[in-house]
């Protein structure tokens, strides 16, 4: 990527963006604007996501708001039947990077290379924090005796935030400060050695553009929702599957290029964006729930129901047995891609 200059269509995009929201009015739910806007979101979240990754290997951060953008829009205008949008599009964004995206990655790399190579130590971090979080706040709140059910009390809710955000926040600087060689590819003392960082006028554009794009995002998002949930009730889905398709729109660009990394032999890039884009979408999206719904004082909806709680748990222990090695074939591949069928196949008909 060519970080000192900006591509002109990560700026044209989300100017056309926001032309179409405030055509809005005008064009009400006509089909083909609806569709203008499909393509319009889709557009800008690659623009927002280039700006990001701009602004990390400027930082050295990653970031992971898109996810959290579209989460909170969603949710903050949606009453009590949204109340368990957050925990949904987690859990999806879960199983789609550590079963889609992964399988993809491992099966495009297998069928090319054979066999790749990665760094144990790293993945083994990443999955340790990602079991930990996910139980944490996806499971264990099933189990707690001061509220019924799913739900966590304030405090419950107020603490496993807090945990949340530390466990991640101990991963980032693990990732990028303390042992920043368990994520680069063997041999190699920076992945992005070959790229000289953005200058200081790139970046700061880069923030801003960023800015505009997740508004902008947003902003597509709440006018799209009623098209989407319709689409969702008329196809006879459950309500969950609003979760996998906004999880699925917003980790798209990142499956891509984990994918292309793949095929160029980059498994360890593929690995950081997959595992990577999935702890930064349950470790930063649940402390940012859990105070705007402390906040509120309103109930959250986080604990998964026994069928997803086991494709968690099998999602978790395939990770962890498919990366025990430091090496991986087409084999992990088709086991990951099968869990993911299996996962989208069981959303739609349960």
């Amino acid at each position: 990527m060519a970080h000192n200059t900006i591509p002109r269509w990560t700026i044209i995009t989300p100017v056309l963006a926001w032309a179409a929201i405030a055509a809005s009015a005008a064009a009400g739910g006509h089909a083909i604007y609806l569709a203008l806007l499909a393509v319009l979101l889709a557009g800008t979240v690659f623009a927002a996501v280039h700006h990001a990754e701009v602004v990390a290997h400027k930082v050295g951060e990653p970031f992971g708001t898109l996810i959290l953008a579209l989460i909170i829009s969603f949710m903050l205008g949606g009453g009590e039947e949204k109340l368990a949008l957050a925990r949904d599009t987690i859990f999806s964004a879960i199983m789609i990077t550590c079963n889609g995206i992964l399988g993809i990655c491992l099966l495009l790399g297998g069928l090319r290379h054979r066999e790749q190579n990665f760094q144990l130590s790293g993945a083994k971090a990443a999955l340790t924090v990602l079991a930990a979080i996910s139980v944490l706040a996806l499971v264990l709140p099933n189990y707690g005796t001061s509220q019924p059910g799913p739900l966590l009390s304030s405090s419950q809710l107020a603490f496993t935030g807090v945990v949340s955000l530390v466990l991640y926040g101990a991963f980032v600087f693990v990732q990028t400060i303390r042992h920043r060689d368990y994520f680069l590819v063997e041999g190699s003392h920076d992945e992005d050695e070959h790229a000289p960082p953005p200058s200081n006028k790139v970046a700061m554009l880069s923030v801003g553009a960023l800015l505009v794009c997740l508004v902008a995002v947003v902003t597509l998002a709440k006018l799209l929702s009623p098209s989407i949930e319709r689409f969702v009730v008329d196809a006879g889905a459950p309500a969950a599957v609003v979760g996998i398709i906004i999880a699925s729109l917003v980790l798209l660009p990142e499956g891509l290029a984990a994918a292309n990394a793949a095929r160029a032999d980059k498994v360890q890039t593929s690995l950081n964006l997959a595992l990577g884009s999935a702890l930064a979408s349950i470790g930063l999206t649940i402390p940012t729930v859990a105070m705007i719904f402390v906040f509120m004082g309103e109930p959250l909806i986080l604990g998964l129901e026994i069928k997803e709680t086991i494709f968690l748990m099998l999602t978790l222990v395939a990770c962890s047995l498919s990366l025990s090695v430091g090496r991986t074939t087409i084999l992990q591949g088709i086991v990951h891609l099968v869990i993911f069928a299996s996962f989208v196949f069981f959303a739609i008909s349960p």
